[in-house]
């Protein structure tokens, strides 16, 4: 509850700034460039290289993309039937598969399912969503973001070499046989922890309550994909194949957390739909209040 009231907090915090007119128009693009460029590199840098690989967790940590697939593969195809353009396909492929896994699922699963549940999760979100983003997500900016017409594989390619994320991802997992020094640590702590807060004020700030009749069917179908049915094919699949415990249900859990807000900095970032990828944000944290409850009574 406490980390729900905070990101409402901070959403309120980027709302408010907003109706004070004192800000510049681009103030949510600031904060989302401060993110890319400095926060999230430096929350890879710090977490990549911890990560401790073991089999028996090969069920969180594929889950998440086999979400990815399940999730990306239906937007597809509701955008070829409803015909929705480009930047509106690239917004929800972008937000739709990613969860907020971390900064609400870590805390959802410890208040839900417990303390020892809590490593399940940080795998769930360090090999599956954390990765995910900098590798499928920059894939996805490159081919929708940035203009309407289809960019050239070449240009796709240098936008993924050159994403700030994709870099500080390859150079934590060069990293990872080397001890960072205490005070490099530090810095890469201050820099991590400012990731959220700016995030949600951004969202807050480009969140408009008054939508554009275009995006509310996108909006409702993506939360209804990300919150509902994801969630659901997960528990499915599972008791099909007849696999059950702790891993799983933190698995289950995980998948249906609400849009992850870094996703949405970087898709309003890349013109992707902003007001449509501020509201899959802003508005699904607030259903989530609703949908995670239901979730944890069908594990």
């Amino acid at each position: 509850m406490q980390n729900f009231l905070l990101i409402i907090t901070l959403l309120l915090i980027g709302m408010g700034i907003k109706r004070l007119a004192i800000f510049p128009k681009e103030t949510g693009n600031i904060l989302n460039l401060t993110v890319i460029y400095i926060s999230y590199p430096a929350l890879v840098l710090l977490n990549i290289p911890k990560l401790v690989f073991s089999s028996k967790l090969l069920i969180p940590a594929i889950t998440p993309w086999v979400m990815l697939v399940f999730s990306a593969a239906l937007v597809l195809l509701l955008s070829k039937i409803l015909k929705w353009d480009r930047a509106i396909t690239g917004c929800l492929l972008l937000l739709v598969p990613l969860g907020n896994t971390s900064f609400l699922g870590i805390p959802m699963v410890r208040a839900f399912l417990g303390e020892q549940a809590v490593p399940y999760a940080l795998v769930y979100d360090q090999l599956g969503s954390f990765p995910a983003l900098a590798t499928y997500g920059t894939l996805i900016l490159a081919i929708y973001g940035a203009g309407t017409s289809k960019p050239s594989l070449q240009k796709s390619i240098k936008k993924v070499l050159t994403f700030p994320p994709f870099i500080a991802l390859l150079l934590a997992l060069l990293l990872r046989p080397i001890t960072y020094h205490r005070a490099f640590t530090s810095l890469l702590d201050m820099l991590a922890a400012t990731l959220v807060p700016l995030v949600m004020i951004a969202v807050g700030y480009q969140l408009q309550l008054k939508m554009d009749k275009a995006i509310l069917s996108p909006l409702a179908l993506g939360l209804l994909l990300k919150l509902i049915i994801a969630p659901l094919a997960a528990l499915l699949l599972f008791r099909l194949i007849n696999f059950d415990g702790e891993l799983v249900q933190v698995s289950i859990f995980e998948a249906g957390m609400p849009p992850m807000v870094t996703a949405g900095a970087l898709a309003i970032l890349d013109d992707l739909s902003p007001p449509l990828a501020a509201a899959l944000v802003g508005i699904g944290i607030l259903f989530s209040f609703l949908t995670l409850p239901l979730l944890y009574q069908l594990l």
